[in-house]
């Protein structure tokens, strides 16, 4: 059975990086090219060749340096049994990719026991390799914390909210909650990418994000570098027991000591409504 220790954590990282830098010749290289593009849910939800492909050569990666391995990736679901569960989105950001804009990343998280104990999140084109294991969060092998301004009126928010599902079913009601997060903050982003945004408040470049339609390998790695970085991360969903915060659907992370009264106002107003939808939608199908 393998144990969390700082050794094992050291070990998985090392992994993860080798398996991110794997694959980054190969994604520059069809970043900005002629790959062909599908579509899963709908017209926003797209993949592309380069994410099967670097999806695959990543699993290949880390099956040959750890086999006691199980991998979830976001385009080939699991695979394995083994002790160390791994969480890998080999394009986080494909919409970004797809369109030519330079804002996406590799994001790679590794588990034992339920507890990501390592993670690595690499953006190939600005050769940014952010990481974390149990000693701590690095950029390019660089300790980093998650400092920035204390108050709303200071800081940068970068958020995906609302979703275009959640202006469909629910108006100006979200529309007016977005809104008030214009009001509150010096500036309100929506840049593309759950996992560098939740990176660039480890580092401090941007001061909160939040997002209300992700899934676990969107930010398993992400969430895991911005609390080794002295950030807070907060789920906003109910979980599951046995689930850990990565799993929720919807969070938001900010930079140590932050503030942010009007922020925590309006995630309370938007886990109401997802909440509502939900008893809604369980109403409608008995």
């Amino acid at each position: 059975m393998m144990r969390s220790t700082p050794a094992v954590s050291l070990h998985l990282k090392n992994i993860a990086e080798g398996a991110a830098r794997s694959v980054s010749d190969f994604l520059r290289g069809s970043f900005r090219s002629n790959h062909e593009v599908s579509y899963k849910r709908d017209f926003r939800d797209v993949v592309t060749e380069a994410d099967q492909e670097a999806e695959q050569r990543i699993i290949e990666y880390i099956l040959a340096h750890e086999p006691d391995s199980t991998i979830l990736g976001e385009e080939g679901g699991q695979v394995g049994n083994g002790a160390v569960r791994w969480f890998i989105d080999p394009i986080d950001g494909t919409g970004n990719f797809s369109a030519g804009v330079a804002f996406w990343c590799v994001s790679i998280a590794a588990a034992i026991d339920g507890e990501v104990v390592a993670a690595v999140v690499y953006d190939p084109i600005a050769e940014s390799l952010f990481a974390a294991d149990l000693s701590g969060s690095t950029l390019n092998g660089q300790s980093i914390r998650a400092v920035g301004p204390t108050e709303e009126a200071r800081a940068v928010l970068t958020t995906n909210y609302p979703a275009p599902r959640q202006v469909n079913r629910d108006g100006d009601r979200v529309v007016l909650l977005w809104g008030e997060l214009v009001r509150s903050f010096f500036a309100v982003k929506r840049i593309g990418s759950a996992a560098l945004s939740l990176c660039y408040v480890a580092n401090g470049w941007y001061a909160a994000t939040l997002s209300t339609a992700v899934n676990s390998w969107d930010v398993a790695a992400a969430s895991f570098i911005l609390k080794q970085a002295g950030g807070a991360y907060r789920p906003l969903m109910p979980l599951a027991p046995g689930q850990q915060d990565f799993h929720s659907s919807a969070y938001y992370g900010t930079v140590a000591d932050a503030d942010y009264p009007n922020l925590a106002r309006v995630c309370s107003q938007i886990v109401e409504i997802e909440l509502d939808a939900l008893a809604t939608s369980d109403a409608s199908q008995q």
